[in-house]
């Protein structure tokens, strides 16, 4: 007998098929909980961490229930609306809906700015089931008559927090304004700041609520280690534990876009396959960079915040936070690339003088330090004593286990922890 993703819920066996096809045989926590309520038709406001598996809690009852409900959408109408804040978010979720409705006959359109309007404007004129979106271009096409949403029947606002922090909320309420009353809403975020709970207030009615407590605080999956390093010494010190054997794919962040663009510049020059990934490059040349991220003929990634939710690629084995982030939530966002799908990885965050201020914060947002790892050539003892001199926070500069972890001839501490069974971690 072939089993169901969640017991209970009678997912129906094309679903159940792809899922299969995929290898994704047990549900994540967020998944465990959403989805039986959602194929109810609750409304919903869903809190977990970044790579919780979330697109999926969302994806999987939504195509049930269109299967389930099945009829031709009107013309320019669209039966469901996925709200994304990035282009990159919004691909991953167009993939997800792909992927787990692949034996099913639903027809999406993916809607973005970059790009040309005509063949999503053609795609949409005979009316759609799906529509995912960044909020500026749909709301183009809306003013001109492309796509019309009075026929909407579920709403789904993805990732609200960074919705939040772009500035998106105006657009949101106009396009909140042009749904109709009765609808099925689903609201999920990584972080609940109260501006984002007032916002479900408005959009959601007797909603079920789930919160499922960051892991990410204490992921055993994730070694996290902090190197005081001087400014001028860091590109130095990422060359060093670029060239390590155990460095297969890094994710690498930058606080500039600028930055970003030249780091990757430089380490091309240095004969490493480095790409970058900026809100100021084309569609196409940011699909490139992702396009050779994902095929590992990239193997450094270059990237701003905007890739922080963006990307869902499992075998990120190091995330390096080139700069700290200025917004102490993105570093949860930042390390939550790697150690996808059950598997492990290294988090490594260089801090100069300028950023001890920022490390404070991250810490106090974490309830813990960051263990130190000194052993490496470019050590900071002066910013060292910058970050004590300003916080006596308590460091240790090895992991509980005590088990260093190599990288050429030196080493930093990892935790080992035995591989998950593969979910839906999507």
């Amino acid at each position: 007998m072939k089993k169901n993703f969640i017991d209970g819920t009678n997912i129906i066996e094309p679903i159940n098929r792809a899922l299969r096809d995929q290898g994704f045989h047990t549900p994540t926590p967020i998944q465990e909980e959403a989805i039986p309520l959602l194929l109810e038709g609750n409304d919903l406001m869903g809190s977990a961490q970044t790579g919780s598996g979330k697109t999926a809690a969302f994806t999987i009852p939504i195509l049930q229930n269109l299967a389930a409900n099945h009829k031709k959408p009107e013309a320019r109408t669209t039966r469901v609306l996925v709200l994304a804040p990035t282009r990159e978010l919004a691909v991953q979720i167009s993939e997800c809906f792909e992927t787990f409705g692949k034996y099913l006959r639903l027809k999406q359109v993916l809607v973005y700015g970059g790009v040309s309007r005509s063949r999503q404007i053609h795609r949409l004129a005979g009316g759609v089931d799906i529509v995912v979106a960044t909020p500026g271009r749909l709301l183009d096409l809306m003013h001109e008559g492309a796509v019309l949403l009075h026929r909407t029947e579920v709403m789904v606002l993805d990732e609200a927090d960074r919705m939040l922090d772009m500035g998106f909320i105006p657009d949101i309420k106009k396009i909140l304004g042009k749904l109709p009353d009765r609808r099925q809403s689903m609201f999920f975020s990584a972080t609940l700041p109260m501006e984002v709970v007032g916002l479900a207030g408005s959009m959601l009615r007797n909603p079920k609520r789930i919160e499922i407590v960051s892991n990410l605080k204490n992921d055993p999956r994730i070694e996290e280690n902090l190197l005081f390093v001087e400014r001028e010494n860091k590109k130095s010190l990422l060359l060093e534990i670029l060239s390590r054997s155990d460095v297969s794919r890094a994710l690498v962040f930058t606080r500039t876009k600028h930055k970003a663009h030249s780091l990757a510049r430089q380490l091309a020059q240095k004969r490493l396959k480095a790409d970058s990934l900026h809100g100021d490059k084309t569609q196409a040349a940011r699909q490139k960079a992702l396009t050779g991220f994902h095929s590992g003929s990239v193997k450094i990634l270059v990237a701003t915040d905007i890739a922080a939710r963006g990307i869902d690629v499992t075998d990120i084995d190091h995330v390096i936070n080139f700069d700290l982030p200025n917004e102490p939530e993105n570093y949860i966002h930042r390390i939550g690339r790697t150690a996808r799908a059950g598997k492990t990885g290294t988090a490594l965050s260089f801090c100069d003088q300028t950023e001890v201020e920022q490390l404070h914060q991250i810490e106090k947002l974490l309830k813990k330090p960051l263990p130190v790892f000194t052993d490496h050539p470019f050590h900071s003892a002066v910013v060292a004593a910058a970050k004590n001199a300003t916080a006596r926070i308590a460091v240790s500069p090895r992991s509980r286990s005590g088990r260093p972890r190599h990288f050429g001839g030196r080493s930093y501490p990892r935790r080992r922890v035995p591989i998950a069974a593969k979910s839906a971690n999507r």
